[in-house]
């Protein structure tokens, strides 16, 4: 299965994430904060990412931007507590502008955990190669 990394200062988001996702399988590794878990991205390779976008220190959109410098490709899931309102007067829609920056799905907390791993899995499938394209050597 895949190598996830999570990204989020809330151990109990951590917990419910890594849980699910080692029963579905995973391999996962978690970090605190955004430096930790660019350090970790820099230190080996991750299939998927997920990133908590408000977190001390470097945010998740700050953390994006160097993960996308260094791997385009790799997909990243963000989350984010905050609630989304629609109302003019209030703050932006976080998720909707980090799916904007380069994140492939975005999750509401708290999340159904239908809804994470459906959205592990989407972004897993589209970040594989196609079996055909492997077999007859195209990339």
């Amino acid at each position: 299965m895949a190598n996830i990394l999570i990204v989020d200062d809330d151990p109990a988001v951590q917990i419910t994430i890594r849980l699910l996702l080692e029963r579905a399988g995973h391999h996962v590794t978690v970090a605190g904060d955004g430096y930790k878990g660019l350090a970790l991205f820099e230190a080996s390779p991750f299939d998927l990412l997920f990133l908590d976008i408000f977190m001390p220190g470097m945010d998740g959109l700050e953390t994006m931007r160097h993960i996308r410098a260094l791997a385009p490709a790799t997909p990243i899931i963000v989350i984010s507590g905050r609630s989304i309102t629609p109302d003019a007067y209030a703050e932006p829609d976080f998720l909707k502008m980090a799916t904007k920056l380069g994140a492939v799905a975005s999750l509401q907390k708290p999340f159904r955990p239908h809804a994470l791993l459906a959205a592990v899995d989407g972004c897993l499938k589209t970040s594989e190669p196609e079996e055909s394209d492997v077999n007859s050597g195209r990339r």
